[in-house]
């Protein structure tokens, strides 16, 4: 199982980008009333069928011809429900998937949160052709980087060259940091 949810998003963005997503938006909200913290990732990439979208949680079904075993997925589902969350996976050919993991926020066997800062941002500079839509949502305090307004701005200039990247990270670390306050979660 993979240690933090920063790396389960950053697997399962990875999918959608191998899936052809043009788009992919993520929603990370941390809830105290609600004692939950909800993961949602959307694409609009190629999308599945409901025969591959009921196997997707099985660790010995993957689209994938490089290996026989696809464990992303099973693992962010298993983490999920052992902290009396759940999990969800709605997908249509054609229009994309969107997968939704809702953890309990206090429970013991929750892992944490990690660098979700690093991860947003290595998403969006190793995939330069795909648009991100990254909400941060904390209690009633929230920020969102939409990398199609970054674009619009920099009239060309890839998102991936090093002023732009450090930028970005920059963005994502100062607004994290204003959110939250600092909060570990």
């Amino acid at each position: 199982m993979l240690p933090e949810i920063s790396l389960n998003v950053l697997d399962i963005s990875e999918n959608s980008t191998r899936a052809g997503a043009t788009l992919v938006s993520i929603l990370v909200k941390v809830s105290h009333q609600e004692d939950v913290l909800t993961v949602v990732i959307k694409d609009d990439g190629c999308g599945m069928t409901p025969e591959q979208a009921a196997h997707v949680t099985d660790p010995f079904f993957t689209t994938r011809t490089t290996r026989k075993v696809g464990l992303g997925v099973p693992f962010f589902k298993l983490a999920a429900e052992s902290t009396g969350g759940r999990f969800d996976i709605h997908s249509e050919p054609g229009k994309g998937t969107t997968v939704t993991a809702v953890f309990g926020l206090s429970h013991i066997d929750r892992m944490p949160l990690g660098d979700i800062t690093s991860t947003i941002h290595n998403l969006i500079v190793y995939h330069p052709d795909t648009d991100f839509v990254y909400t941060y949502q904390y209690d009633d305090s929230s920020f969102t980087l939409d990398t199609r307004q970054m674009r619009e701005i920099l009239e060309g200039v890839p998102l991936n060259t090093p002023e732009v990247s450090e930028y970005i990270l920059e963005y994502l670390t100062e607004n994290k940091q204003e959110t939250d306050h600092g909060a570990i979660i």
